[in-house]
């Protein structure tokens, strides 16, 4: 039987240490590679095209939810982490399994061979993953175009539009465009700065100047940066309840 590739993720050296020594203990598998960031794993995922990936969650620049945006086809994961069960619970149902540090050999091995179990089955999806974990807002957004990962901070953002299968990003820098849904972005946007305005925008309070009256139950809002956003009657009364009106 062909081994299954192993690739580990964790900006902590102990810690892919130790998933590696714990690996010896599995012939199945074989470990071809390790990425200390966000950004080395994803080059190596690439490079190596590992069934299974070792993922940490708490990563400079890159964290392990904004690598798996950035795969078109994500490999099996596994997370290994320090984050408390509260977050765990959010994802627990849709990941291989997680590794809550520290963990002992025992707990380890229900990881590995609930892995190999799922070894001959499709590769499974993680967008349910990303989207229902979200206990604090996102203070960035990756976007990758072409072989270039676009890191915009969320308080660049002016607004964002739906544009068939992707959204696009307004900023003062420029506008990017990600495959993602508005729900996505509506979950992940803290709901006291921006606000879904009309089924296919999201604006940024702090960037509307004014809002006029524009149709029978619509209203048009004027930007700071000179565009307009159409307000749909359920958006308005957002933002009436939003800014206290």
């Amino acid at each position: 039987m062909k081994k299954l590739k192993v690739l580990i993720i964790d900006d902590e050296s102990p810690a892919r240490e130790i998933i590696k020594l714990f690996m010896k203990d599995f012939s199945d598998f074989e470990v071809v590679g390790e990425a200390e960031n966000g950004f080395e794993g994803l080059r190596k995922i690439k490079e190596l095209n590992p069934d299974l990936i070792f993922l940490d969650i708490q990563m400079p620049k890159l964290t392990g939810f904004e690598l798996l945006e950035l795969l078109d086809d994500a490999p099996k994961v596994i997370f290994s982490t320090a984050y408390d069960e509260y977050a765990l619970k959010a994802f627990e149902h849709h990941a291989i399994d997680y590794l809550l540090k520290p963990y002992n050999r025992s707990r380890f091995s229900e990881a590995i061979k609930a892995a190999l179990d799922q070894a001959h089955q499709s590769n499974q999806s993680n967008t349910s993953l990303l989207e229902t974990y979200q206990e604090e807002p996102a203070y960035q957004v990756v976007v990758k175009d072409g072989s270039k990962i676009n890191i915009i901070p969320v308080e660049e953002i002016i607004r964002i539009a739906a544009q068939d299968d992707y959204a696009e990003i307004v900023t003062a820098k420029g506008k990017f465009l990600k495959k993602q849904t508005m729900s996505h972005f509506e979950k992940i946007l803290d709901g006291n700065l921006f606000i879904r305005v009309h089924r296919s925008s999201i604006v940024k309070v702090a960037e509307i100047k004014s809002i006029d009256k524009y149709g029978k139950e619509t209203h048009m809002a004027s930007l700071r940066n000179g565009e307009e956003v159409l307000v749909s009657a359920t958006g308005y009364a957002k933002l009436k309840s939003s800014l206290g009106w």
